[in-house]
């Protein structure tokens, strides 16, 4: 097994998640330091010159791809990994474009992220679940996704967006009026 990376940052906005994944951490040996929203994580950063972070894509009305570029400048061999519940083949490609190294979606395993940071665990037994298993996402998370990375791309206009998609404008005023939600899922 290779030497754990012995210092990393964890950046989410769910408290339990935070937690759980940082004394499963604690267990291998991996100090971490926790954030709830980038300003937080980029105070951590610059004190402490993690090894490591583990960034959701999502961080209430932020978005964690805003933090990759100012970590990356911060200390150049950093693993950045970007991990959502949202995930998508345009927010990986954004994410890699601005230097994540890896992406994962959530639920993430303990030996998925310990993979993605580096680390060789040969000798490890069965995986460890941070969270319970969902057996796909949903597709109205992933046009979801898409949806806001069409707006993203176009600045935020609707008009363009839509063009882009190649749907009607108001039909995709009326799928933003929606925005899904496990229990609001209609593929659940």
């Amino acid at each position: 097994m290779n030497a754990p990376a012995a210092h990393g940052l964890l950046v989410d906005d769910d408290p339990l998640y935070l937690r759980t994944l940082q004394r499963t951490l604690a267990r291998r040996g991996i100090d971490t330091v926790t954030a709830a929203d980038t300003a937080g994580a980029l105070q951590l950063a610059l004190q402490s010159a993690p090894a490591f972070a583990l960034i959701d894509l999502k961080l209430g009305s932020e978005s964690g791809l805003t933090l990759i570029q100012p970590l990356r400048e911060l200390r150049k061999d950093m693993r950045i990994l970007l991990v959502t519940g949202y995930a998508s083949i345009a927010t990986a490609v954004e994410a890699i474009k601005l230097g994540a190294d890896d992406y994962l979606p959530k639920p993430a395993t303990v030996q998925m992220i310990m993979r993605a940071l580096g680390e060789d665990e040969e000798g490890a037994e069965e995986p460890e679940e941070l969270e319970p298993p969902d057996a796909m996402t949903p597709i109205s998370r992933l046009q979801w996704e898409h949806i806001q990375q069409a707006l993203h791309e176009t600045g935020g206009n609707v008009s363009a967006a839509a063009r882009l998609l190649g749907m009607h404008r108001r039909s995709l005023q009326r799928k933003l009026t929606k925005r899904p939600s496990p229990e609001r899922d209609p593929n659940r």
